[in-house]
């Protein structure tokens, strides 16, 4: 089956064209991609790479939004995507609506519009690439919804609830939900496949550090324990939104600022993280240059402050988990910046976790799938870089979901 995975971030379009096979015993495996590549930065400074078997293209261009985004992916695109099964969508927010991937009826594509509110940032971005691709493919070609919310279904209720009056959360569905969990799923197989583990052998702490961080605690392939949890505000401190912040700041600023509680809520979500910290930019590259060439202290002390979140989580999972067979990095930082990980790690061998400085300075820029070992042999845990592969995910839940019929 031929499938076209849309992968809608935040501030990017990620897309592959690749065949699903299903072998004789069931399982689902995935050739080369016949086509990818991605849209980045929409909205601000936009590039546009395409690489197939046909295709080598990349360059600069303006994209205001994700609704143009699709329109001058599908145009550039066009005579290429012949053949195509089926569609995968990724789709942030599920709550608890949505468990599993679905196929996308208007009824569903209602019901991932209404879930808005509570990822005001991405689920208006998989909505764009859900109409967009309807718009030039049709509405006969099957869609499949794959939700990132959906992989934290196995939390336990104590990990879940919020200490808020029961009768409100029941009323409102408010829960700790998780997010990122395609992510963090493709991180744990991609350290599984590599070291010949049975994910239901392990205990693994998955880090996907990128514009959006969050951190999985993940025992026998189940994750028990996340970062995110009603929206993806809630966690580590990331490229824009605050991570954890008192609830009770919303209304400070509120009284102080004479601003509506949506508009403040805005602010930790578009104007706080690293790019609030720093003052310059929300990009971890541009502040890892700053704090080397200029010695920018306030740039510094967000890169200080972003590390010490992600090591005050990890300590908290090792406790939540019992220890840790591996601590798994991935995502845009997670992957790309020794540095980072360097920080993260450093002074954590009370627990037994020790970088190796070599392996952790090659371990960049790996393939989708690949992964590298990045702590010295005797480290427990371990640590690993691995490249998440959401698509090649997406591909196959969408198989899966279109085989088996499940709206």
């Amino acid at each position: 089956m031929k499938v076209l995975v849309i992968n809608s971030g935040s501030s990017s379009i990620k897309f592959r064209l690749v065949d699903v096979v299903e072998e004789s015993n069931g399982a689902l495996t995935t050739g080369p991609a016949l086509l990818q590549g991605s849209i980045k930065g929409i909205g601000s400074h936009t590039s546009f790479e395409v690489l197939g078997e046909h295709e080598d293209r990349s360059g600069a261009i303006e994209i205001r939004d994700h609704a143009q985004a699709l329109r001058v992916l599908f145009d550039r695109l066009a005579g290429s995507l012949g053949g195509i099964d089926a569609v995968g969508h990724r789709v942030v927010h599920g709550a608890d609506r949505f468990v599993e991937s679905t196929l996308i009826t208007e009824e569903v594509e209602a019901g991932i519009d209404a879930l808005s509110e509570l990822a005001p940032l991405h689920n208006p971005a998989c909505l764009a690439g859900i109409r967009g691709t309807r718009e030039v493919l049709g509405s006969k070609l099957p869609m499949v919804a794959v939700f990132d919310t959906a992989f934290h279904k196995t939390m336990p209720a104590i990990a879940k609830q919020y200490a808020i009056p029961r009768e409100l959360a029941d009323r409102h569905r408010i829960s700790r939900y998780g997010f990122h969990g395609i992510a963090h799923a493709s991180l744990a197989h991609g350290y599984a496949a590599t070291t010949g583990t049975p994910l239901e052998r392990a205990r693994l702490i998955t880090l996907q550090l990128g514009n959006g961080c969050s951190v999985a605690a993940i025992a026998q392939g189940r994750s028990v324990e996340t970062s995110m949890g009603f929206t993806p505000l809630e966690g580590l401190v990331m490229g824009t939104r605050s991570g954890d912040v008192d609830a009770s700041i919303i209304s400070y600023l509120c009284e102080r600022e004479k601003a509506e509680p949506a508009e403040v809520e805005r602010w930790l979500n578009e104007r706080s993280g690293l790019l609030g910290l720093s003052g310059r930019s929300s990009d971890m590259r541009e502040l890892l240059r700053a704090a080397e060439q200029e010695q920018d202290q306030r740039v510094m002390f967000a890169i200080d402050l972003f590390c010490y979140r992600v090591r005050k989580y990890l300590g908290a999972y090792l406790a939540v988990l019992g220890g840790a067979d591996a601590i798994v990095f991935g995502g845009g930082i997670g992957e790309n910046a020794p540095e980072i990980r360097d920080r993260i790690c450093r002074n954590m061998g009370w627990c037994g976790l020790r970088l190796d400085p070599d392996r952790n300075r090659a371990s960049v820029g790996l393939a989708p799938g690949q992964a590298a070992r990045i702590s010295v042999e005797e480290s427990r845990p371990s640590a690993y870089v691995v490249a998440a592969d959401e698509e090649t995910w997406i591909a196959r839940e969408t198989v899966r979901c279109v085989r088996g019929g499940r709206s």
